[in-house]
Order: C-alpha cells, then sequence, then structure tokens
C-alpha cells in the first residue's frame, strides 16, 4: 500500500496496481524479457551515500564489459555481438525520476520560459514608461513636498510602496490565473503531472515581485527624489517637454524591440505548425480509424493465431459502409518502428544499412492510398509455405541501389535473437512515405506480408477506410468483434488524431508563443499610447503657441506621429537584429521554413508598426484638438 500521491519513478505516468517484472509475458502479447534487442527496463537503485554518483557510473563502465560477455546469448546474431559488447553501462541521478517527456518537451519549455521572460521585461518597461510619466505629471506636487520639509528617502519610499503595490497585486492575480491555466495546460498536454502550489511557488512569486518593483519603480523614485522646488514651480509645459521624453522613450523602443521579437517568433511557430499539419506524409489519413484488438484472454494458440487474425479481418471488411481495412504491426507516425540491417542477396562484404520495416496484410496501400508504382500487391498466394515476399518503397531501391524497378530481386534481412536471416523477394514499389515522425523525410521501408509471420501477436492493428462517420464505424465494429468473442478488448482512434496527437509540443509552442506574442503587441500598444498622452498632457502650450502662430490642426498631428514613428522605427530597427538572433537559436524547432525568414519578419515589423502607430494616433488627435486659448490659460 503507497500513499494517494505516490505515481511511481515515471514522470507524467500513473497507475493504481503495480504488478511484478517477471508477469510481463502474461499482460502483453509478446514476451519482452526474452527479447535480447529490446531495451524498455529504467533500472534504479538507492546508493551508499559515500559513493558520488560520477564514482558509481565509473565503477558500472568498468564492469560493463564483464556484464555484457556474461550476458550475451548464444543466438545472438553474429553480425550485432561486436555491438552488443561494447555497450557501456552509467549512472545519472534519479531524485527527478524517469520520463521521457522531459525530452519531449524540455527545449519548447525551456523557449517558453525564455518567452514569458520577455513578456515579464516589457511589462516592466510598460510599468516603468508608465510611472515615469506619472511622477513627471506629479512633479509640482513633488516639489511642494520637498519646499514644506520632506527628505528624498520619503519620496523615493512613497514612490517604492506604489509600485510595490502593483507588484504585489500582480502576483496574487498572477498565482490565481496560473492555478487555473496549469489545469488547463495538464489537459492540453494530457499527462499526469501534479501542479499543485506550495511555499517554493509563492516565494519565487514573491521574489519575482520585488524584482519587478525593483526594476520599474526604482527610476520613477529617483526622479521624484532629484526634483528642483524652485525650478519644478517655475518650469511651464513648452520648456519641460524637452529632454524628458529621453528614459521613457528608450523604455518604448525596448518595448518595441521585445514585442518584434516575441510576434516574430509566434508567426514562425504557427507557420511550422500549419506547414507540419499540411505536410504530404505520402498517404491519406483522412477517414482512415485504427482499431486496435487484444485477445489475450483467449489464449488462443501460436499455429491459430494467423488464421484468427485473417477471420477478424474479413469480418471488419465485410462492414457496411467500409471501403477498405487492413492490419499491420506498425501504425504510421504513430511513434514506434522495426528498423533492421539490410543488403542485396549474393553480394559479400558490401555495406549494409538500415531500413524500416512493417507487417502488413493486402489492401494495406489500398486503404492508405499509397500509390503502387510497379509490381502487385500481396495476395492470397503468398502463405507461410511459400517463398517470403517484400514490397519496397522508392527510398528503399535507392537505399541499395535497386534501379526504379526492383521487382524480382531478392535483398536479405540480419537475423535477430529471436528471428533467423530471411532472404525476401521484391514483388512491388509504392511512393514514399513517412514512418517515424511527421517531422523526419521519407525514409527506406519494406513491407513484409504478415501472413507470412510465424509469430502472430494476441493482438492487431486494423486500419479502416470509410466515408461513414467514426463514431458509426466504431459501433459497427464494435458489434462485430462481440459477435466474435466478448473476451476481445478494443480500442479506436482516428489516424488524423494520433497525427495531431504527435504534434502536440508543436502545437503547445505554437499557442502559448502565439498567446504571448499578441499580449507583447498588446502591451506596446499600451506603453507607446501612454506616452504619448503624458508626452501631449506635458506639451500643451507650447501645441497651444503652434497653433495660436497658425499651425494646422494636420500639423500638430503630423508632429506627435513624427515622435511616435521615430521610437517606433528605431525599435523595430533593433527588433530585428534581435529576432534573427532568436531564431536562429530555435531553428531546430522550425520545420519547412528559414529562421531567419525576411517575408515573416517584414510582416511582423509592419503589424507591430500599424498597431503602434494606431494607439498614437489617439494622443495626436487629441493634441490637434486643443483650444489654444484654454490651454495658455492653464499655465
Amino acid at each position: 500500500m503507497t500513499p494517494a500521491s505516490f505515481f511511481g519513478v515515471e514522470v507524467g505516468q500513473n497507475f493504481d496496481v503495480a504488478v511484478p517484472v517477471c508477469s510481463q509475458p502474461f499482460l502483453e502479447p509478446r514476451n519482452r524479457l526474452d527479447a535480447s534487442t529490446q531495451w524498455w527496463l529504467s533500472v534504479i537503485g538507492r546508493r551508499d551515500p559515500s559513493w558520488p554518483v560520477e564514482r558509481v557510473a565509473a565503477h558500472l563502465g568498468a564492469a560493463s564489459p564483464a556484464i555484457f560477455a556474461a550476458t550475451l546469448r548464444p543466438d545472438y546474431p553474429v553480425e550485432s555481438v561486436k555491438d552488443y559488447l561494447a555497450m557501456k553501462l552509467t549512472a545519472a541521478p534519479s531524485a527527478a525520476g524517469v520520463s521521457m517527456l522531459r525530452d519531449q518537451y524540455s527545449d519548447p519549455l525551456r523557449l517558453l520560459l525564455a518567452i514569458s521572460g520577455l513578456v515579464l521585461l516589457i511589462t516592466c518597461a510598460n510599468l516603468a514608461s508608465l510611472m515615469l510619466a506619472r511622477t513627471t505629471a506629479r512633479e509640482r506636487e513633488m516639489a511642494v513636498r520637498l519646499a514644506i520639509g520632506a527628505g528624498r528617502s520619503r519620496l523615493i519610499r512613497q514612490v517604492l510602496s506604489e509600485s510595490l503595490l502593483l507588484s504585489l497585486a500582480g502576483a496574487v492575480a498572477g498565482g490565481l490565473l496560473a492555478r487555473t491555466l496549469s489545469r488547463g495546460l495538464v489537459a492540453f498536454l494530457n499527462i499526469s503531472l501534479d501542479f499543485k502550489q506550495d511555499w517554493r511557488l509563492f516565494a519565487f512569486l514573491l521574489m519575482v515581485s520585488l524584482v519587478t518593483c525593483l526594476l520599474f519603480g526604482l527610476a520613477p523614485a529617483l526622479r521624484a527624489s532629484r526634483t528642483a522646488p524652485g525650478a519644478a514651480m517655475k518650469t511651464g509645459g513648452m520648456t519641460a517637454s524637452r529632454g524628458r521624453l529621453g528614459f521613457r522613450g528608450a523604455l518604448v523602443v525596448s518595448q518595441v524591440a521585445l514585442s518584434l521579437v516575441l510576434l516574430f517568433g509566434a508567426l514562425l511557430f504557427t507557420e511550422s505548425l500549419r506547414n507540419l499539419l499540411t505536410d504530404d506524409p505520402g498517404f491519406r489519413a483522412k477517414d482512415v480509424l485504427i482499431a486496435g484488438l487484444d485477445f489475450t484472454r483467449l489464449q488462443i494458440p501460436m499455429d491459430r493465431r494467423g488464421a484468427y487474425h485473417r477471420e477478424l479481418l474479413d469480418r471488419i471488411r465485410a462492414i457496411p459502409g467500409v471501403d477498405a481495412a487492413a492490419e499491420t504491426n506498425i501504425v504510421p507516425l504513430g511513434g514506434s518502428g522495426w528498423d533492421n540491417a539490410v543488403w542485396i542477396d549474393g553480394q559479400k562484404g558490401m555495406q549494409r544499412p538500415s531500413s524500416s520495416f512493417s507487417s502488413v496484410s493486402p489492401d494495406y496501400f489500398k486503404t492508405l492510398r499509397i500509390p503502387m508504382l510497379a509490381g502487385r500487391d500481396f495476395n492470397e498466394r503468398d502463405t507461410l509455405q511459400s517463398p517470403r515476399v517484400a514490397i519496397v518503397n522508392g527510398a528503399f531501391a535507392r537505399l541499395l541501389g535497386l534501379g526504379k524497378n526492383p521487382v524480382g530481386m531478392r535483398f536479405r534481412r540480419e537475423a535477430t535473437p529471436t528471428s533467423p536471416e530471411e532472404v525476401n523477394e521484391i514483388i512491388g514499389v509504392v511512393q514514399d512515405t513517412k514512418y517515424h515522425q511527421i517531422r523526419r523525410p521519407a525514409e527506406a521501408i519494406a513491407y513484409l506480408d504478415v501472413t507470412q509471420d510465424k509469430d502472430a501477436d494476441n493482438s492487431m492493428a486494423v486500419l479502416v477506410r470509410s466515408t461513414l462517420p467514426m463514431a458509426t464505424v466504431e459501433v459497427g465494429i464494435r458489434r462485430t468483434v462481440h459477435e466474435v468473442s466478448s473476451g476481445i478488448s478494443f480500442d479506436f482512434q482516428g489516424l488524423q488524431d494520433q497525427i495531431r496527437q504527435s504534434l502536440l509540443a508543436d502545437r503547445l509552442l505554437a499557442t502559448l508563443a502565439g498567446f504571448f506574442g499578441a499580449l507583447a503587441v498588446v502591451l506596446a500598444m499600451i506603453g507607446l499610447y501612454g506616452v504619448m498622452s503624458y508626452t501631449v498632457a506635458d506639451r500643451t502650450s507650447e501645441i497651444g503657441i503652434r497653433m495660436a502662430l497658425g499651425a494646422r490642426r494636420a500639423d500638430v498631428t503630423a508632429m506627435i506621429l513624427r515622435k511616435a514613428a521615430t521610437l517606433v522605427v528605431a525599435g523595430l530597427a533593433l527588433g530585428a537584429g534581435l529576432s534573427l538572433a532568436a531564431a536562429s537559436a530555435a531553428s531546430a524547432l522550425l520545420f519547412g521554413l528559414k529562421p531567419r525568414d525576411p517575408a515573416t519578419l517584414a510582416i511582423a515589423a509592419a503589424v507591430l508598426a500599424a498597431v503602434a502607430l494606431g494607439a498614437s494616433y489617439f494622443p495626436a488627435r487629441r493634441a490637434a484638438g486643443l483650444d489654444p486659448i484654454a490651454s495658455l490659460k492653464n499655465e
């Protein structure tokens, strides 16, 4: 009995019942404990505290040759013995558990953490700009306070306390929002993770709040404390406007630059996801349902399993509305694979490249709409007693230099501890398709006839093509399978859904990068609007004098917009360099486009410039509508 919170050692997975590892052959169709070429167990042990991890790893490395020599099976393929004996054991800290999620999500999440930091910097710059503008508007108030005896430290504490209140309010709101969004993130990823908030999270939020307070509150506080009472009381609006925009302008430029980085990244990742979703895998996944059938509980003898597979497949094909159906041991783009070394029969001493394999039934290529380029499909003449046959794709023929039409040629597949070396005659050639991942190019694939597999499993994956709704097809398969036996379990998934699920990390990155990019644009718009609004307020008397001397409304509007355009152009120039550098660093996460894509950068810059200048238009329009007499009376 373990606590309810115990999930084991694999992060992202959970279980209710733990069973001994020796029971694996009785719970799964294939005995993986006897498969010397499958590496699937993670060994965890408790080390002696006096031995550091590095010493344990060195000890295991030194003992590895003897361990692998003692465990070498007599039937291990001769060509693989050298590789087996050369393997090394090592040790790594396991305090954080074992998880494939780290390999899948570590890079995207690190990038998202950096994006979050950029958004925080933009927010700090935004608030610092607004606080500076607010402090500027309160100069006379600060001058009065200094004149009646307030010290500089008193003014600094006052401004910092206001900044701290904003930071703490933001931290509380952010903590509450994070609690909700983290659950949504886990649901989006469809994994089992505990996101409960503890004191370390709150300590981190408090630290970020304090640092943020210092970042955007210290500059306004120092400016307020340096106010000269006499100068502040004498200064009018026209002279006050000179030189005040320097630091605030730099903040706006930095906001625009960082916003361009985030918007450019959001567009890149969105375009990358679009390329992944629209990339042609070489087959048509639409309208294809994956039906996973498992009849382990029926305990069918090995010599009858092949016939049982064919009976179930024939029954599924006969369901009304099913256009085609086929069995396969490797669902394309499903994450699993099977690779072996291959070479041309009769040629010795040649290089033995690796090819991917898949055992399929007749009509597999018809079901997935994979064009047959030469030869024929598998048929009823291909049996256990007939010579072994294979259908290869164009990439396989190119891999072994077989020419465009290798029908009739033979190749050999390397021996494994569970199967001898085999000779297969090529009876057909099909179009190239993707195998492991949508990101990888089409690979060399050899398709074997599942009918000629002597070791049929207690389970099977059936691909079913139908123009009927998936739910209707599922009901028909359930009914048909129950007619055969109620002891058969099944699960269903659309082939398109499986491909989308394999792109989960890319979807996560594109979704969150898009959200942060849009947020950055909004923050930059607010920041520029605030700065230009306070600029107009500071220059009220100057604008009034200009208009009294004959300046037109269009001239005043253009004057304000020119100032805003200067800041925006400076920010875009700085942001363009940062964007290209950041995109190059994240190039490994992109698909189908170059990180230094000028068209995408131009679009991001145009969108940001339009939004920023649009935010500046309203303060400029308000400035153009000022009454000269009223503005001069205020001074």
